[in-house]
């Protein structure tokens, strides 16, 4: 509103922002410095140091817009924040919280404690802690139930990769446990983990193949059927599959089943499918949550903040599944409300084709599921200008034609895309 006199902390904040001068004069000081030393150098070519400039002040981390059509883009860092989570970011970033202190009491209290009650009432799990990432998540669950003189078994099938080279195999090798590898590649059966089984034994390692699918003769071992053989069960179901009731997931492994079939831990990410922060959940026994919570690896995997924040508002929206299909974007993304239009919408604006296209999940989750839907075809020259300009925007090469999907962008989005593609056309 114009006139309006700030509140006297937002008026201190305006105070503290640097003067237009000074920042120019620090940018313009650093960009001539660097040109002279090149030039001293033998430098010969014709240098914009005005783009320099600008590129200098423009920060690294920025926000783009996704419009590949690629739901969880582990390269445009996964999962978008639904809006109460943005909200609850911004709470913990100003000024102090209660992260680990405890209100009540007036002493020092757990970060674990803001998601252990909303993990549990969604799992059905006695116990719960959240960790930095999903890779944590797992390799604290292994160093817990296994480590040094203890034996984690694993099927031959599950000895798998997934992005940024991490390994099965090396997980339970930093852990300090020792690998014994079950079954072929491709069939497992339940008498070969019962065979394994000694009094070594830590846990049975159960690896989701996220990022893959072993189609033909093959055999593997259910979750009930492993937690029947009276030795924990670490089961690592990958995306952290809640939203039971969304049909485009119902090949995804369901956390709730896992805890139902009484594994010991259950590891999943929060970023990927549940629609959160990046964060490692687990979830299970009192006994098993306890080992995780008491090893030295907790206080170097935890949480901070930030995450956490998001995390609980991500995991509140779960109590209502309508609201929560309404309100996460990736859950929202799975479906199709909205989409012509936007499609009809993006293609008018930017003066492109509307043509059909396939878009995916992405961050290694349900490979084989293709969401059908429409997209806008434009020239594919305009893909480097695009990810350069002012506005980000990334989309996919795909058969001669830069495709922009709908799926994956907002309707607000439609305007700065459209923008964008003028600037980079002109």
């Amino acid at each position: 509103m114009e006139g309006r006199v700030p509140p006297a902390h937002d008026a201190a904040r305006l105070r503290a922002l640097p003067s237009v001068d000074r920042l120019a004069t620090s940018v313009a000081r650093a960009v001539v410095a660097e040109r002279r030393d090149e030039l001293l150098a033998g430098a010969r070519d014709d240098a914009d140091l005005e783009a320099r400039a600008a590129q200098r002040l423009r920060p690294s981390l920025r926000r783009v817009i996704n419009a590949t059509g690629v739901i969880v883009h582990t390269n445009l860092g996964r999962a978008p924040l639904a809006e109460a989570a943005r909200a609850a970011v911004a709470r913990a970033a100003t000024g102090y919280s209660n992260l680990e202190y405890s209100l009540e009491r007036g002493e020092r209290g757990s970060r674990h404690a803001h998601v252990e009650g909303l993990l549990c009432e969604l799992t059905g799990a006695e116990a719960a802690l959240a960790v930095n990432n999903g890779a944590a998540a797992v390799l604290l669950a292994v160093a817990a139930l296994g480590g040094p003189g203890r034996e984690v078994v694993v099927s031959r099938g599950q000895l798998i990769e997934i992005g940024g080279g991490f390994r099965i195999p090396d997980v339970v090798a930093q852990s300090g446990s020792a690998l014994v590898e079950v079954g072929t590649t491709n069939r497992t059966g339940l008498r070969d983990y019962a065979r394994a089984i000694t009094d070594a034994t830590g846990a049975l390692l159960r690896a989701h193949p996220s990022n893959f699918r072993t189609l033909g003769f093959v055999e593997e071992v259910a979750i009930e059927q492993l937690c029947g053989l009276g030795v924990p069960v670490i089961d690592d179901v990958g995306s952290g599959v809640l939203a039971d009731d969304v049909a485009a997931l119902a090949e995804e492994p369901s956390v709730r089943r896992s805890v139902r079939a009484g594994a010991a831990l259950v590891c999943f990410s929060g970023d990927k499918l549940l629609g959160g922060p990046q964060a490692g959940c687990l979830v299970g026994t009192c006994e098993a949550i306890e080992a995780a919570r008491r090893h030295p690896l907790a206080r170097a995997l935890r949480i901070d903040k930030l995450s956490l924040a998001a995390l609980e508002a991500t995991l509140a929206l779960y109590r209502d599944p309508a609201w929560a299909r309404a309100e996460i974007p990736v859950l929202r993304m799975l479906g199709d409300d909205g989409l012509e239009e936007r499609a009809r919408a993006l293609a008018e604006a930017t003066g492109g084709e509307l043509v059909r296209s396939v878009a995916k999940v992405g961050g290694g989750a349900l490979p084989l599921l293709e969401l059908e839907g429409p997209a806008v075809a434009l020239d594919p020259a305009l893909a480097a200008p695009l990810r350069g300009g002012e506005v980000a925007v990334v989309g996919r090469v795909s058969g001669g034609r830069l495709l922009l999907d709908p799926r994956t962008m907002t309707d607000d989005e439609v305007a700065p895309v459209a923008a964008a593609v003028a600037a980079a056309s002109a």
